[in-house]
């Protein structure tokens, strides 16, 4: 009985790097908004007090 397993992938996958480079710019556009967020929170708060 032959198992249905997804090949083996090399260690020379050239997608590898373009993902990689495409999770960084994610996670850095989360901590720009997340900062941006919070800048906006802090200057109201400036504003109320």
């Amino acid at each position: 009985m032959t198992t249905h397993r997804a090949p083996e992938q090399s260690a020379h996958h050239p997608g590898r790097p373009v993902e990689r480079t495409v999770v960084a710019g994610l996670v850095l556009a989360v901590g720009a908004g997340l900062a941006w967020i919070g800048g906006m929170l802090y200057t109201i708060a400036g504003w109320s007090g």
